[in-house]
This record gives C-alpha cells, sequence and structure tokens, in this order.
C-alpha cells in the first residue's frame, strides 16, 4: 500500500476522534497543568504581593497571553495528530493572536514609558529564573501530551511535537506567571518567548522519535 493510500485510510477510520482519546487528552492537560503550577508553588511559590498584583493591567496581562497562547496551541494539536492534517491548513492565524497581542503591548510600553527605563524592563530582575523555569515546568505536560498524541498518526511528528511544547510552554509561563516579579511586555516578549521556544524545540525533537509512525 502506498503511503497516501495508507494516510486515507488512517484519516477514514479516524474521522471521528473517539471519547477515549478525547479524555485522554483532556486528562494529560488538566492533570499537566496541575502538576506545573504545584510544581511551581512548591519550588518557586506565588510571588508575595499576588492579590495587589491583581490590580494591575501589566500582571493580569501576562495571564491573557499565555491563557490565549494555551488554548490556541492546544486546538491546533488535536488537529495535527491527525494523518490527514496539514500545516497549512492549521489556524496558524489564531495561534499567532497572542504574540500579536503581545507585540501591541510592547507598542504601548514603548510609548508610555521613557526611553531611560526601556533596558531595564526588558532584562528585569528575574530573566534568568524565567528563562530556566518555563522549560523545566513544561517538562511534565509535554511529556504527558506526547504520551497521548502517540495515539494518533500525526502526517508531521516533528510538527506535532513542536505544537505539544508550544501548549506546555504556555502551561508553563502561565504558572509561572504567578510568581514572576517581572510585570513589563518587554520583558514578558523576550524572557517568556526565548523560554517557549526551548520548549518548542524539545517537543519537535521528541515527536520526531516519539510520534512516527
Amino acid at each position: 500500500m502506498k503511503t497516501q493510500e495508507l494516510i486515507r485510510c488512517l484519516a477514514a477510520d479516524g474521522a471521528t476522534t473517539p471519547p477515549s482519546v478525547r479524555l485522554n487528552f483532556a486528562s494529560a492537560l488538566g492533570l499537566g497543568a496541575l502538576l506545573a503550577l504545584t510544581a511551581m508553588l512548591l519550588t518557586l511559590g506565588a510571588r508575595p504581593d499576588f492579590a495587589a498584583a491583581l490590580h494591575t493591567w501589566r500582571f493580569t496581562f501576562k495571564f491573557l497571553v499565555t491563557g490565549l497562547l494555551g488554548i490556541m496551541a492546544v486546538r491546533a494539536c488535536r488537529m495535527a495528530w491527525r494523518p490527514d492534517a496539514h500545516f497549512q491548513t492549521l489556524d496558524w492565524m489564531s495561534v499567532l493572536a497572542a504574540p500579536a497581542i503581545l507585540l501591541g503591548a510592547v507598542g504601548v510600553e514603548l510609548g508610555t514609558v521613557p526611553h531611560a527605563v526601556w533596558l531595564a524592563r526588558l532584562v528585569g530582575s528575574n530573566s534568568m529564573v524565567c528563562l530556566m523555569a518555563i522549560p523545566a515546568l513544561a517538562l511534565t505536560p509535554l511529556a504527558l501530551l506526547l504520551f497521548v498524541m502517540r495515539q494518533g498518526a500525526p502526517r508531521s511528528p516533528v510538527g506535532a511535537g513542536a505544537l505539544a511544547g508550544l501548549a506546555s510552554a504556555a502551561i508553563a509561563a502561565t504558572a509561572y506567571a504567578a510568581h514572576c516579579p517581572d510585570d513589563s511586555p518587554l520583558f514578558v516578549a523576550v524572557w517568556y518567548t526565548l523560554g517557549t521556544l526551548l520548549v518548542v524545540a524539545a517537543g519537535a525533537l521528541a515527536g520526531r522519535t516519539w510520534l512516527r509512525w
């Protein structure tokens, strides 16, 4: 049987995702998020002024960006594990919504704070912790998502793994944001993005091995 015929057969068999697979995927997401949050609280802890920070737009904005990115990445993951999934046809506009909103916030930040404090806002006080914490917190969600996605037959194991990494990084970044004392969109755009890219790369490498069929 030729590859294209095999893909069509697999796609026809999996036209409707079995309830058990959907349940496993939702369970992996929920458990991964819970474990990431628990690990953050046990190792880093929530920032002391968490309640007061909720009244500032920069702090709450971090959760908006990471949460939106996570939702869109999860949607893309659910599509990508199918053998008939073409990455060109995924809803990339939705996935890119969070980065676009973040870039808009960066523009607002640059336009409202003095030039003299731009570098300080960008570097922050916790950049190295951020760069290490997001990948570390994402490890468990990523492992769980890859385990569940092996039940499918992704057309592109590398791409599906990368999307699993993106979703896992968003989960980790949301958990880490509750600890992070740096709220500037400049900081988020640089350090959260770098941490996320590390997880995406790890997911792509893992997907190449674990999601191959």
